[in-house]
């Protein structure tokens, strides 16, 4: 028997937070229920949670806040947003924070237990494999340790950077599909998960830009390719 899961489910509709918990312990999973940011963020803080399920319009510390304060301590617990606005611009700002994914209210049960789950299968440990070294122009990257050096330097990548980075580096002056690499990394390919793609290139163009022989096309239509000269 594997342990179960443990989600930290921040609501603060009483009746929505416990049907949610019921829900959740019925499909194996163990949840603790708090009402507002601040207690959320403290239960977070003193305990290990495996996924964490925040709404947005939160009392005393909103979802963005809490977000923002979990990424900073841990940022390798996947966060799911729960939302009543289907505001663009509120999800691309959650992307931005690192959000793994939002719902928008009213939602399927059983198909926020399937995004969980698809989340929580992404984020599992997978075995060790050799360490695999590609040069980038004047880089060298790691994708084994998820780091990137060059010039004097060596940067510690996130996990999606660095398998996005991986994706475009096997193929090296060749187009990669962006369908190809959101399925790779997200495993969906869909409109905010491709926004939130453009600005993880974005970042990895930074990283990259004091060697002017690298670069990152975008391909209209098609996809990106790592160009080195």
């Amino acid at each position: 028997m594997t342990s179960k899961k443990r989600i930290l489910l921040v609501e603060d509709d009483l009746n929505l937070g416990f049907m949610l918990l019921t829900y959740l312990e019925d499909h194996g999973f163990e949840v603790k229920l708090y009402r507002d940011g601040e207690s959320g963020y403290k239960a977070y803080t003193n305990g290990h949670y495996d996924f964490c399920i925040l709404d947005l319009m939160l009392p005393k510390m909103d979802g963005f806040t809490l977000a923002r304060n979990i990424r900073k301590n841990k940022a390798r617990t996947p966060i799911l947003m729960l939302t009543a606005r289907a505001m663009d611009e509120d999800k691309l700002k959650g992307f931005k924070l690192g959000i793994d994914d939002y719902v928008t209210k009213p939602f399927n049960e059983e198909e926020l237990v399937y995004r969980i789950n698809a989340i929580l299968n992404r984020a599992e440990p997978t075995k060790p494999r050799v360490s695999r070294e590609y040069r980038i122009g004047k880089y060298v990257f790691n994708s084994s340790t998820l780091s990137l050096s060059g010039f004097n330097e060596s940067k510690r990548l996130t996990k999606k950077e660095a398998e996005i980075l991986l994706q475009l580096s096997g193929s090296i002056n060749e187009i990669v599909h962006r369908s190809d690499i959101l399925q790779a990394v997200w495993g969906e390919d869909d409109y905010f998960t491709g926004r939130s793609l453009d600005v993880f290139i974005s970042k990895l163009r930074k990283y990259l830009k004091k060697d002017a022989a690298v670069s990152i096309k975008a391909i209209p239509n098609v996809g990106l390719m790592l160009k080195v000269d």
